[in-house]
């Protein structure tokens, strides 16, 4: 695994994998990767947060292991939990061997306290993450979605980098995972959480930034279409929107533009495409109704 010298190489090494950052962006990414803190990204969905922790394992050689959080989940899923198919196999076969108890009481009784050991144990995302031997990336994607009570099942996690495991004890880990939460602001996450990390707001890009990640994402699109479909879709979010376009939908905009043979996004071109861009009725009708102004 390779490491970041200064936020300059965090730029460089991020652009060689196709991810454009700002300074700020490569700047806090560096010191999480340096501290060995936790990196929480909030903002709007789409704007590029689960990419940086793909790209920042892409640039850094890391394998990267996620956690994708949805309501329900459960410690089960997020740390370990025990194979009891495995379990209750190893008990059968124990008894088949010693079914008149006597001399195999000892054996038996052996067996049963040992069920509860590595070889049973089926390890989950974060449990993973610390384990591994080799350098990892950790995405804890939308960890919004969660109840508190799984949220809190992370904090000795992202506080010793370490995970208790009452029938075997406490698992430290092998190396510090880069770990990178992202969330959509849901909820409010609780302030031990946020204590534990460095922080970053990734908003919509800048017309600038968001064309040249048009540039360099779409091929075939030329400098011309790129700045007349980024500043549609700046427009697009002056308005007040159920859902306003994200920068995936403006790559995909892009993308149908060139798919259809359409090399303006003027008033026509966009009222044609205006369902790659919006995913609600409402939005559709609003900006149908508003696009000539709009676009004069």
């Amino acid at each position: 695994m390779r490491s970041f010298r200064d936020p300059d190489d965090v730029q460089g090494a991020l652009e060689s994998v196709r991810y454009l950052a700002d300074e700020e962006i490569a700047t806090t990414l560096f010191l999480a990767h340096r501290l060995g803190k936790p990196l929480l990204l909030e903002g709007p969905a789409g704007t590029g947060k689960t990419q940086l922790a793909v790209s920042a394992a892409e640039a850094l050689g890391a394998r990267l292991i996620r956690l994708q959080c949805y309501e329900g989940l459960d410690e089960g899923k997020v740390l370990y939990e025990w194979n009891y198919r495995r379990q209750l196999l190893r008990i059968q076969v124990e008894k088949q061997e010693f079914p008149n108890g006597g001399a195999g009481e000892d054996a038996w009784g052996s067996m049963v306290s040992n069920i509860f050991a590595e070889e049973f144990l089926l390890a989950r995302p974060l449990l993973e993450a610390i384990r591994s031997p080799d350098p990892v990336v950790l995405l804890i994607d939308e960890v919004d979605r969660v109840e508190m009570e799984t949220e809190a099942l992370l904090l000795e996690v992202l506080s010793e980098y370490q995970v208790s495991i009452p029938e075997l004890g406490t698992v430290h880990a092998a190396q510090i995972p880069l770990v990178i939460l992202t969330s959509n602001g849901t909820r409010d996450l609780s302030e031990a959480l946020k204590r534990r990390c460095l922080y970053l707001f990734l908003d919509y890009p800048t017309r600038e930034r968001e064309r040249a990640i048009v540039l360099q994402k779409v091929d075939g699109v030329d400098e011309r279409l790129a700045t007349e479909v980024v500043r549609v879709v700046a427009l697009l979010r002056t308005l007040d929107l159920q859902k306003v376009p994200s920068v995936s939908e403006t790559l995909d905009w892009a993308r149908t533009l060139l798919v259809l043979g359409i090399d303006h996004a003027d008033v026509v071109g966009t009222r044609r495409t205006l369902n790659t861009l919006l995913k609600y009725q409402s939005d559709l009708d609003l900006v149908r109704s508003e696009l000539d102004t709009l676009l004069d």
